[in-house]
């Protein structure tokens, strides 16, 4: 059997990457997609490697020479590899495929060896490698029956969308037998090309086959085997991501990301903090309806939006305003003051990071074994002449909640010390209490007293980036609205306050859920003998390890299993080692707990 490459192409997405290199010599963590190539086939045995060039031809050829490959590589040139498409590309290796089995690779790949592997040891003669279609794919698509033959191969302009779970992704890897070649598919492929002219691609000459009745070509389904291929800048950075020998570098490199997940579909994040059962089936459904028309409108201005806000909680609009996020308001209100600022740690450092460091008085909640009351604050402030104090409840990483009664003797407490008092209560709703300050009855007890929420992690619409500050005093509420931009609510947000008070009962319902998934999942957690789990009132539990555990160890053991959790040995830096999980629905929670339990039995003696 022979390897042939298709690498003329010029690489044009990449731009000033391959201004002077072919897209094939683009590296990714510092190998180019040409030399993982090359040293994989290299190990398979092949009689030949055919590289069909053309953009920077001798560069190429220059560099593939330089590598260390044992397997005899010929080229063969496409010199007009800027008038034409793959299709001309491959018809100028007619001769070789007529000559022997092939292996017929695009040159913009990459992928684990064992993608290979399972196309090669398939004893079927002639194949077409697919995967589950996924956003992230672009290109050719098959339709398969329940025999791995094809039914159709569906061009990318012709893809719908709504299908997507049907469609099969070409991962450009094909097996054809000499015979197939030279009997049917050379045949098609020159026809087609007299006839449809050289600017056209070799898939369609599949597609044609795959109309045949002798279905001679087949798929062979990947099963999780790892591949990306590289157009863009966007491919090669999450290329980078996926492809390190390294799982604790693959770690830190996802995780720099804060997010944009969805483009690693097998993912399960621990990492990030949502309500797992909200919003619902149905309510999504009104959203998909809509989708046409929120994205080609404009939203409303702040009025409208904080309208739906004050309706949402319940309170007058003049007492709230509406941000992308609640970090766009954590930012805005931080700057309110240039005194001296309270915070209890460890917690959300967005608060933090908006201050310089001379303002920041901390309380450290560690030597406390993260376990702290609302008189504990007033004991530890009352000396300290803050103006303003942040509290998160409950808090982040720890979990740990103060009672609505507490808070209420914190509220009169800062009211006499004239302090500023900043309540996030982000994850409040997840209590067994469930106790909102965002009511007139706490909210009229003091003018400096203030709520930050964000909805995006309550609600489970982070893709929303919503967030609210409510507060009685409406002068400084409108002042900060002054600086937002008129517009920086989209119109998907907008349109989430439109509809959910239709959907009240379902949240309530999803946080009850919440609630039991939660006591089930920190009840399994304890029966590790390596973990201890802190109370938690959110829907996140911070656990420390034992016997030796490193957290990053397990970080990597479970990313390698496609689960990413936060490690927090850097944020709390108290020579421990602790994480913390989300807590997600009772089936994945248990996944989970299976692999907790194998990591157990694997790493600890």
């Amino acid at each position: 059997m022979q390897g042939i490459i298709l690498a003329a192409g010029m690489g044009k997405r990449l731009k000033n990457i391959t201004k002077n290199k072919t897209k094939c010599m683009v590296e990714v963590n510092g190998i180019s997609l040409i030399e993982r190539m090359l040293k994989i086939l290299d190990r398979k045995d092949l009689s030949r490697i055919v590289i069909v060039t053309g953009y920077q031809e001798e560069t190429l050829k220059e560099y593939i020479v330089s590598l260390t490959i044992h397997t005899p590589i010929i080229f063969v040139e496409n010199p007009i590899y800027d008038k034409t498409n793959n299709i001309y590309s491959l018809s100028l290796t007619a001769t070789f495929l007529e000559e022997e089995d092939t292996l017929l690779l695009e040159s913009d790949l990459i992928f684990d060896e064992t993608v290979i592997d399972l196309i090669l040891c398939d004893p079927r003669e002639n194949l077409a490698l697919v995967d589950r279609f996924e956003s992230w794919m672009d290109g050719t698509c098959m339709l398969l029956d329940e025999n791995d033959c094809i039914v159709d191969m569906v061009a990318k302009k012709n893809l719908h969308f709504v299908n997507a779970d049907q469609y099969y992704k070409t991962v450009n890897i094909y097996k054809f037998s000499r015979h197939f070649s030279k009997y049917t598919y050379v045949p098609f492929l020159k026809a087609y090309a007299m006839a449809m002219g050289n600017n056209e691609y070799y898939e369609s000459v599949i597609r044609l086959i795959a109309m045949l009745d002798t279905k001679e070509l087949q798929a062979r389904r990947l099963n999780g085997q790892r591949w990306y291929e590289i157009d863009d800048i966007q491919d090669l950075d999450i290329a980078e991501s996926l492809f390190t020998d390294n799982t604790e570098e693959q770690y830190k490199k996802i995780t720099a990301r804060y997010g944009g997940f969805w483009r690693y579909p097998k993912l399960v994040d621990y990492c990030y903090l949502v309500n797992p059962y909200f919003p619902t089936e149905h309510m999504l459904e009104e959203i998909r309806a809509n989708s046409d028309r929120l994205i080609m409108q404009y939203p409303s201005g702040a009025r409208v939006i904080r309208l739906l806000a004050g309706k949402l909680f319940g309170i007058s609009d003049k007492k709230i305003i509406v941000g992308n996020g609640a970090a766009e308001l954590i930012r805005e209100m931080m700057q309110e003051t240039n005194g001296k600022i309270g915070f209890v740690t460890p917690t959300f450092e967005e608060y933090i990071n908006c201050c310089k460091q001379e303002q920041r008085v901390i309380m450290d909640t560690r030597k406390m074994d993260f376990s702290y009351s609302g008189q504990d604050i007033q004991d530890y402030f009352e000396q300290k002449h803050i103006q303003m104090l942040v509290l998160i409840n409950p808090d982040n990483p720890s979990g740990n909640y103060i009672d609505s009664r507490e808070i209420y003797e914190l509220i009169h407490w800062c009211k006499k010390k004239k302090i500023c008092l900043i309540l996030d209560e982000s994850f409040s709703d997840f209590s067994d209490e469930a106790e909102s300050c965002i009511a007139d009855s706490y909210l009229e007890l003091y003018d400096e007293f203030y709520v930050i929420k964000s909805i995006s992690k309550s609600y489970g619409v982070p893709g929303c980036r919503l967030g609210i500050l409510a507060g009685r005093n409406s002068e400084k509420l409108d002042q900060i609205q002054r600086k937002l931009p008129i517009w920086n609510i989209n119109s998907y947000a907008e349109f989430f306050l439109q509809i959910i008070e239709k959907y009240k009962e379902d949240y309530r319902l999803s946080l009850d859920r919440l609630r039991k998934s939660r006591e089930i999942f920190m009840k399994e957690l304890e029966k590790l003998p390596y973990m201890k789990v802190y109370p938690s009132q959110a829907n996140y539990v911070m656990c420390e390890l034992s016997d030796g555990v490193k957290s990053r160890k397990l970080a990597s053991f479970l990313l390698e299993n496609n689960i990413l959790i936060k490690v927090l040995n850097e944020k709390l830096n108290n020579q421990k080692e602790m994480i913390r999980l989300a807590v997600r629905t009772d089936e994945e929670n248990m996944h989970l707990i299976e692999l907790l339990e194998k990591f157990g039995g694997e790493y600890i003696e």
